[in-house]
C-alpha cells in the first residue's frame, strides 16, 4: 500500500474581499480570515478516500508557513490525515516563498518519509501559480498526473482522467507519482467536531527549510501588485446603427 504526502497551503479565505497594500508590495493579510486552499482540500479528501479503500497505508499532510499554518494542518488531520509536518517559514522568507521552494521541500520530505504518492491542489487561489506539482515531479524524476478529475489505482499503476482545454484526457502512470487535484475530483468532507477534537492529539512535527537543506533565497522579485481596473458602466442603445457607431468610436471595428 502507498504512503501519501499531501501539500496544504494556508491562504486568504475565498469569501474575503482582497485589498492591495498602499505601497503595492502585496495584499493585506493582517486581521484577514484565512483557510485551507480549496484545491488542497480536494487533495486531502482524495488521499483520505484512498486510505479508506485500503489503497494507502498512511496520509501525511505538509504545510509551509508561519505558526498559523498549523491551523490548516489541524484541519487536514480532522479530515482524516494521520499526521502532519509543519515546515516553519516566517517573516520576510515567507513573503518571498515561491513554488520552487515548496517543490524542493515536498521532494525532500517525500524521500525522507518514503512516500509513494504526492498529491497537491492544482493551484493556490492566492497566487494561481499552478507550478508546485510539476516542479516536484521534475525534482523527484517521477511521472505526474496534473488537473486530475478522476484517479483509479490498478495493478500498481494509476489511471488518471485529466481536465484539459479540449475536454478530458486519460493517462496511465506508474507509482511513485505526483498528482494535482482539479475541482471535479471529489467533494471534500466537513470536519466533524469529534474529529476536530481527535486532530488535536494527532502528531504534528515541526521542521525548518534549513533542516531539509532547502535554500529559500527568492528567485523572482514582485515589482508591483495592482488592483484590477474598475469595470466601466454599460449603456443601453436604441438600435443597431448606434451600436455600430459606438464600436467604431471606441476603435473596436
Amino acid at each position: 500500500m502507498s504512503r501519501v504526502l499531501v501539500g496544504v497551503k494556508r491562504v486568504i479565505d475565498y469569501a474575503v474581499k482582497i485589498r492591495v497594500k498602499p505601497d503595492k508590495s502585496g495584499v493585506v493579510t493582517d486581521g484577514v480570515k484565512h483557510s485551507m486552499n480549496p484545491f488542497d482540500e480536494i487533495a486531502v479528501e482524495e488521499a483520505v478516500r484512498m486510505k479508506e479503500k485500503k489503497l494507502a497505508s498512511e496520509v501525511i499532510a505538509v504545510s509551509c508557513g508561519p505558526s498559523q499554518a498549523q491551523e490548516t494542518l489541524r484541519t487536514a488531520l480532522a479530515m482524516g490525515a494521520d499526521r502532519a509536518i509543519h515546515v516553519e517559514v516566517a517573516g520576510a522568507e515567507y513573503d518571498t516563498l515561491q513554488p520552487i521552494h515548496v517543490a524542493k521541500i515536498l521532494a525532500k520530505l517525500s524521500q525522507d518519509e518514503k512516500a509513494d504518492l504526492v498529491i497537491v491542489g492544482k493551484q493556490a487561489i492566492d497566487d494561481d501559480s499552478n507550478q508546485t506539482a510539476q516542479m516536484t515531479a521534475a525534482l523527484l524524476d517521477w511521472p505526474q498526473g496534473t488537473f486530475a478529475s478522476k484517479i483509479e489505482k490498478t495493478d500498481g499503476a494509476l489511471t488518471i482522467t485529466r481536465e484539459i482545454d479540449g475536454g478530458l484526457e486519460v493517462i496511465k502512470t506508474k507509482i511513485p507519482a505526483v498528482l494535482s487535484a482539479d475541482l471535479r475530483l471529489n467533494e471534500p468532507r466537513y470536519a466533524t467536531l469529534p474529529n476536530i477534537m481527535k486532530a488535536k492529539k494527532k502528531p504534528l512535527k515541526k521542521v525548518s527549510a534549513k533542516d531539509l537543506g532547502v535554500d529559500l533565497a527568492p528567485r523572482i522579485k514582485v515589482v508591483s501588485v495592482e488592483d484590477p481596473p474598475v469595470r466601466q458602466a454599460g449603456s443601453i442603445i436604441p438600435d443597431v446603427d448606434t451600436l455600430v457607431a459606438k464600436l467604431k468610436e471606441g476603435g473596436h471595428v
